[in-house]
């Protein structure tokens, strides 16, 4: 029953907002809807990333307390996922800058 009300209040919003989206007139609009939600998408992946990179770096210190003899191992490996990870937010600063005038 949870999930067919849901479902109604899903369908009921689509069917009342809808209409008022794609009647709205593109030209008088003066927000820059790109710069929005670009800030948006780099906030995301800022936090994303900073929570990734957090648990990555628990990991590898639990690691080397359980496993000291495998330092370079565990080392190497962080920081390569450090980098990959960090990555993301770099591309997303890209994507941004281009989109962005």
């Amino acid at each position: 029953m949870r999930k067919f009300a849901l479902f109604v209040f899903a369908a009921l919003m689509i069917v009342i907002f809808a209409p008022a989206a794609f009647a709205a007139d593109q030209a008088g609009a003066g927000t820059n809807w790109v710069a929005i939600t670009s800030g948006f998408a780099m906030a995301i992946a800022s936090a994303a990333g900073g929570y990734a990179q957090a648990v990555a770096t628990a990991s590898a210190c639990e690691g080397l307390a359980r496993n000291p003899g495998a330092g370079p191992l565990i080392r190497f490996a962080l920081i390569l996922a450090l980098v990959l990870i960090e990555s993301m937010a770099l591309y997303t600063f890209a994507i941004v800058f281009l989109k962005v005038k």
